[in-house]
């Protein structure tokens, strides 16, 4: 399905809390035909000073996780003290998806590095900064057009990984598991959103079906929030390596991982960690971004893999939504990604709009229908002049 695809991840956020009946599935007629698109909301970012993600070329992977970590930590040693640096700068071993360390070096020493026979990749990290748009909270009332458009089912049994800004952990509407959850931002060591984009990502994938709020287009699906960005929206790539490390460790095949964010430049260390993951069986579904131009130059959606699904939006009417990144060598599938109605921070409820709405829908899918995902249409006015198929169940 995948092409050389790329996620430049911004969201346009336009909140507004709602509700609706799960059983309610038309399109409300309050839904509208012509969508007014206020500015968009996308991800920057600039380097880390002194942090850089190394990866080191494979060898022959050990039987055990505690094996590998073991054997990865010793080379990874070996490879600092042959270029005089200190292993104690090493911070973070990755050994499940890709053996490599974050370290805190230099830009000579990563240079020497660079050079080094048993070193693939060293990358600077890069901080990723979620810039807010034009948001309202207002009294529920709109009627669910995403869900209607793709389709919807069961989900219960199965897991999706939402690597964001964490997920409402008491959200009443939500099933979120409290054990595998995690955090991989300083200085906060919940996976509590505070912020409220993953959790509404996750309410379009695993809503449950209940007698109120919204439905996800696979309900009760077991969802584990991996916060990778703050309460404000910022966060590391070295933060999503790990929690792509965390996944590796963890999950199974089959599994499905939402990321609705991403790098606003390329990232070559992020690419092997998604493309590392689908060797393993393991589902993306990655937002395409939200500038309104060709997403073959961003991470991770351009990474080319069967397991790796980049999305674009549309709106209620089928129309390719103005903000939404476009490619013809790059996104998978369109989806809703305009005025989409979800779950919300503090139980709440949210409209909101970008690729990083359309993204979830497709993940609903992935734990559906596995990489079998049919289309129903296609996106009009796509930018590129071959229209995305419109993911369906």
């Amino acid at each position: 399905m995948n092409k050389n695809k790329s996620v430049l991840f911004s969201i346009i956020l336009i909140l507004t809390a709602f509700g609706c009946q799960k059983g309610d599935m038309e399109t409300s007629s309050n839904v509208p035909v012509a969508d007014k698109e206020c500015p968009p909301v996308s991800f920057s970012s600039h380097a880390d000073n002194d942090l850089y993600i190394v990866l080191l070329k494979e060898n022959t992977p050990t039987t055990t996780s505690i094996q590998a970590a073991t054997s990865v930590r010793d080379r990874s040693t070996r490879v600092l003290l042959r270029h005089n640096i200190a292993s104690k700068r090493m911070h973070t071993v990755l050994y499940n998806m890709h053996s490599g360390f974050i370290a805190n070096l230099s830009s000579s020493e990563a240079n020497e590095l660079i050079a080094d026979h048993e070193v693939e990749i060293v990358e600077q990290d890069r901080v990723l900064s979620l810039n807010t748009g034009c948001f309202t909270i207002v009294s529920p009332g709109t009627a669910q057009w995403g869900v209607n458009r793709v389709g919807a089912g069961d989900g219960s049994g199965k897991r999706v990984w939402v690597v964001d800004t964490g997920i409402d952990m008491d959200h009443p509407d939500l099933n979120v598991n409290q054990e595998l959850s995690q955090s991989f931002v300083s200085n906060q060591t919940s996976p509590n959103d505070q912020n409220g984009h993953g959790t509404h990502v996750a309410g379009i994938i695993a809503a449950l079906n209940n007698n109120f709020g919204v439905l996800g287009v696979a309900s009760g699906v077991d969802l584990v929030a991996l916060k990778v960005l703050n309460n404000e929206g910022e966060g590391n790539t070295s933060n999503i390596i790990k929690a792509l490390n965390y996944i590796a460790q963890h999950a199974k095949p089959g599994d499905v991982v939402n990321m609705s964010l991403g790098a606003d430049t390329i990232s070559n260390s992020l690419d092997y960690a998604v493309k590392s993951l689908a060797e393993k069986g393991i589902l993306f579904s990655l937002a395409a971004g939200n500038n309104r131009k060709d997403a073959a130059h961003t991470s991770p959606a351009r990474v080319n893999h069967p397991n790796v699904f980049t999305v674009s939006a549309i709106d209620s009417v089928g129309r390719f939504a103005g903000f939404s990144n476009f490619g013809k060598d790059v996104v998978d599938f369109a989806a809703p990604g305009v005025h989409i109605v979800s779950t919300y921070i503090d139980g709440k409820y949210a409209r909101l709009s970008g690729t990083s709405m359309a993204a979830p829908h497709v993940a609903g899918l992935l734990v559906l229908k596995g990489r079998n995902i049919r289309s129903n249409g296609f996106a009009l006015n796509d930018p590129d002049g071959v229209p995305d198929p419109i993911a369906s169940y």
